[in-house]
């Protein structure tokens, strides 16, 4: 199945995003994360990618492992940065003759100690010439593309930034995840600068819960400083331990979900961290047991 069909026809749908574990013996808690989020029924899973042979392996290692052991969809991101258009026809073949045919294709971050993204030679300056090399080799494959409610971090000007994402969807993109966010009004502005720029693709709003302070922080820096709004901040300072920040991120976050599905969202991309307690407790707080459930709390 391509997932861009299921956006289109099956909204608002339900996504969880993994990461490969570094650790071996982290592998076997991850798929019991996995087995608990399945029972969702999530529309698919997507797991992220890092340039580099140790961790390129263990994406398509955890790709394949995920496809064969589990009836789940799932997508695989793919970034430029460190291989040259070779190096990346090769992945792709790899992953299609798995059977994965879905892609989020992404420029990257630049590597670590280097404050500029360089691309590699023969590489791919940009991601919309990434999902034009996958469009014209692998047609049959469905491509998301990444979005940003609050502002690209390389691209102050937010015209321009609309530009670049309308390239990306030229070149051939069929919907676009958004980086998480914590104020619906970014995305709903980001939405309709889309639709003011031609963009009719489905828009799917990426959703992480906070569950502690020092990981808000993280958040802030790989969300490229992260907009937290001011009634957030006060009741995460409120909370007298981590349990109480937990409570006040689910909570918010739950209440994002709810608004996003009556605003007629196409669908919710859940940043996991590999861990499902969060997720789980905001579907049971919505008074639903899966994504088929949540998704018909809006059709009813």
């Amino acid at each position: 199945m391509l997932v861009a069909d299921a956006y289109r026809t099956q909204r608002p749908c339900f996504s969880f995003e993994f990461f490969p574990p570094k650790r071996t013996e982290d592998w076997d808690q991850l798929f019991i994360t996995i087995s608990r989020l399945s029972a969702l029924r999530p529309a698919c899973v997507s797991v992220t990618y890092g340039a580099g042979g140790g961790t390129r392996d263990r994406t398509h290692q955890l790709l394949v492992r995920i496809k064969e052991q589990t009836d789940l969809h799932v997508v695989s991101h793919l970034t430029t940065v460190g291989s040259t258009r070779d190096e990346i026809w090769e992945i792709l073949d790899r992953y299609d003759q798995a059977g994965i045919h879905n892609i989020l294709a992404l420029r990257g971050d630049p590597p670590k100690g280097q404050t500029d993204f360089v691309p590699a030679k023969d590489g791919f300056p940009y991601a919309a010439d990434l999902v034009a090399f996958i469009r014209r080799k692998f047609p049959h494959m469905g491509i998301g593309v990444a979005g940003f409610p609050e502002g690209h971090p390389a691209t102050p000007n937010r015209l321009k930034e609309i530009e670049y994402l309308r390239a990306k969807i030229d070149a051939g993109a069929d919907y676009i995840v958004t980086q998480l966010f914590f104020d619906n009004r970014d995305f709903y502005d980001f939405r309709e600068r889309c639709e003011l720029e031609g963009i009719r693709v489905p828009i799917v709003a990426g959703i992480m819960p906070i569950l502690t302070i020092s990981g808000m922080v993280r958040m802030a820096e790989l969300a490229a400083g992260a907009r937290f709004p001011g009634r957030l901040l006060k009741a995460v300072r409120r909370a007298s331990s981590d349990d109480g920040v937990a409570s006040v991120g689910v909570h918010w976050a739950t209440e994002q979900v709810r608004d996003l599905i009556d605003q007629g969202v196409a669908g919710i991309h859940f940043y996991t961290l590999n861990q499902s307690k969060a997720t789980l407790e905001i579907y049971k707080s919505l008074g639903v047991q899966n994504s088929a459930e949540l998704a018909g709390k809006k059709a009813a």
